[in-house]
């Protein structure tokens, strides 16, 4: 292994703004051999699976992960890969694309909130209510065809009334349970330029790409500044902000799958104890079951 795989040095401290530049998208593999990458992705993968087991039983915790990223930073692939050997019956993905009429008739929180997980699960969400403050300022035109009144937009205090509105939610689920996590894949214009001709070279990726990614990505400055805004306004400590270098995806994988891995070793799970009225229970249970006629 080259690079160390050190999660706090890409965690966005609270309080502290954060400039994209000064972040790397490109870091040292953390692995000496395509093989060394496998084997280390494949042994976090089996111990987030042994671990969900035990968060499942435990049931006193929900988790939720958020992903944004630009367009081609590799959402889609961290997801699958990383989470690739958690039991479905345990986790619930949900990719947030634009708002439905009926969505945009309740407050920007409303449709992810929905979706939040339960205790005991894990919850991940493609895209967030982070939208509202990133897609949306990039495009304030958005925002004015919501039917919000506009008064904070006025007075120009829309998004900071925003950024607190998703303090006090995730502070409010914190308190509640819930343990969040959310990463920004930070990708290099030129790593995107590149995916974006592979998109269009490969016929089986032709479907992930359109005109409007192009469009979008003129607006590649702006969103940068909506991110570093954004991630310093809402990085806590209890739902801490990591920029990841995403211009390699291998590398990005591990990382993520180890700061989810420290996340969980964190929380002291465990297995229900069995009392002493439990045990009694269960041993008659065994006697009826050992009494059964075969």
């Amino acid at each position: 292994m080259n690079g160390t795989l050190s999660p706090e040095k890409y965690v966005v401290r609270e309080g502290r703004a954060l400039e994209l530049a000064t972040r790397p998208t490109l870091e040292s593999p953390f692995y000496a051999s395509k093989k060394e990458c496998t084997d280390l992705l494949e042994r976090h993968v089996r111990q987030l699976s042994e671990i969900q087991q035990v968060h499942y039983a435990d049931n006193r915790y929900a988790v939720l992960l958020i992903f944004q990223a630009m367009d081609a930073a590799g959402k889609d692939s961290v997801i699958r890969h990383v989470m690739s050997g958690i039991n479905p019956q345990g986790c619930q993905v949900y990719s947030f694309k634009h708002p439905s009429a009926h969505e945009l008739d309740h407050d920007f929180l409303w449709r992810t909130n929905c979706a939040l997980p339960e205790r005991g699960r894990i919850g991940i969400f493609n895209r967030s209510y982070y939208e509202e403050v990133l897609i949306v300022r990039v495009h304030p035109d958005i925002y004015l065809r919501q039917g919000v009144p506009d008064v904070h937009m006025k007075n120009g205090d829309v998004w900071k009334e925003r950024y607190r509105s998703i303090n006090e939610l995730e502070r409010h689920l914190y308190r509640n349970g819930t343990r969040i996590l959310k990463f920004f894949l930070h990708l290099s214009r030129e790593e995107q330029r590149k995916r974006f001709l592979d998109r269009i070279d490969k016929p089986e990726k032709n479907w992930k790409f359109s005109m409007s990614d192009i469009e979008e990505r003129k607006f590649w400055h702006e969103y940068q500044r909506a991110y570093e805004v954004c991630l310093s306004a809402t990085s806590t400590a209890h739902a801490p902000w990591y920029v990841i270098p995403a211009d390699d995806k291998k590398n990005a994988r591990l990382l993520v799958s180890r700061i989810i891995l420290d996340m969980f070793q964190q929380l002291g799970l465990r297995y229900p104890v069995t009392d002493a009225q439990r045990a009694e229970e269960l041993l008659e249970c065994r006697k009826i079951l050992m009494n059964e006629d075969s």
